[in-house]
């Protein structure tokens, strides 16, 4: 289950908030040798390391090859525990595993947020972005501000990925463009954390004072390639959350034209699925009007066979591109930048500039 190593800290690469990045010694083990790699710790959940520890490390993502997380994580630094927190909070997060971490959630007694939380009875037509990838994220905030420069931001993560939100350097990177962080469900690290979606659009709302909320989950989608089994439904339950509550949800399309895999060419099947199938409310689907010439035809198509229920618009896609070239962070989508797949890219920023056109014509 777990690929337990002990290893010595070489040396701190560095660090962004919430994780310090090390150089680490992993040891021998019988049949096996030693090897050099990256190491990864949570500086709350473990302290920080310094060159010299020795750490207890978990190495299934170097075992697998693993990109996105491929890191070796830091489980302890035995030697040199971290002084004990003290505090309100008893939310617990990767519950019954031996790294769960207790947190303070908007929703729970000891709160400060409980009552605004509690009062709150609807969303008042606060748009919700809802994305399948955490890396739709950057291009959906660039086309809200390119649009409304002035729109205040949330960003909900849900948990089909990461749990921590410290792990997403674009959080980092983009955290004075974001007026707030709530992380949903078993994820934990963000501003703000929340028992579900439903309390987390809530909060972003009313703790936050967000104008439009983004929802996605954060990085690592899990996909198996069969019709339901990928961690992009949750997108479909997300736009439910957010009818339900009286806010206005946003179906950002998943369209590319550089994947391989035909599955997620043109329209992705996570886009079908999550939209077409899971999602019982209808939502605004947002169209780019700039689609590639040799798969117009086919994402046309594809749109035709979503459910009556939701509303597609046209987005004028004008200036996106730039907006997207200004962010802090480098635009990425499993290694492809947006000069081989612009349309993903663009789909995300029009559903961030459609959301902007919504709140700005809010009652």
């Amino acid at each position: 289950m777990i690929r337990w190593r002990y290893g010595t800290v070489t040396g701190v690469r560095g660090g962004w908030r919430g994780c310090t990045e090390l150089d680490v010694d992993v040891e021998a083990r019988e049949g096996e040798d030693g090897f050099s790699c990256r190491g990864l710790a949570y500086d709350e959940l473990v302290g920080v390391p310094e060159a010299g520890d020795r750490v207890l490390l978990n190495c299934n993502a170097i075992a697998k090859g693993l990109g996105t997380g491929g890191y070796a994580l830091v489980v302890a630094v035995p030697d040199r525990l971290p002084a004990d927190v003290e505090g309100p909070g008893h939310i617990v997060k990767a519950r019954y595993t031996p790294m769960q971490a207790m947190r303070l959630a908007v929703d729970e007694d000891d709160s400060p947020y409980r009552a605004a939380v509690e009062g709150c009875e609807d969303l008042g037509g606060m748009p919700v972005v809802v994305a399948d990838l955490h890396s739709a994220l950057a291009p959906v905030l660039a086309g809200v501000h390119a649009t409304a420069p002035g729109a205040k931001v949330a960003y909900v993560m849900t948990d089909g990925g990461s749990l921590p939100a410290w792990f997403s350097r674009q959080l980092d990177q983009l955290s004075d463009r974001l007026c707030t962080v709530v992380t949903a469900g078993q994820c934990f690290g963000g501003d703000l954390e929340a028992t579900n979606v439903h309390n987390a659009l809530i909060a972003a709302r009313v703790v936050g004072g967000a104008d439009i909320a983004i929802v996605a989950q954060g990085p690592g989608n899990l996909g198996t390639g069969t019709v339901w089994g990928f961690s992009g439904t949750a997108a479909g339950e997300a736009v439910n959350a957010a009818a339900v509550l009286g806010g206005r949800p946003v179906a950002s399309l998943r369209i590319s034209e550089g994947d391989a895999r035909e599955r997620h060419r043109g329209v992705s099947h996570h886009s079908m699925t999550a939209y077409g199938k899971v999602a019982l409310a209808g939502a605004d689907v947002p169209v780019p009007d700039e689609l590639p010439a040799d798969l117009e035809p086919k994402i046309r198509t594809q749109l035709a066979e979503l459910p009556e229920r939701h509303r597609q618009v046209t987005v004028d896609c004008s200036g996106l591109a730039e907006a997207m070239l200004d962010l802090p962070v480098k635009l990425s989508t499993m290694g492809r930048g947006l000069d081989r797949d612009r349309v993903y890219f663009v789909a995300a920023a029009a559903a961030g500039r459609h959301a902007a056109h919504i709140a700005a014509h809010r009652d």
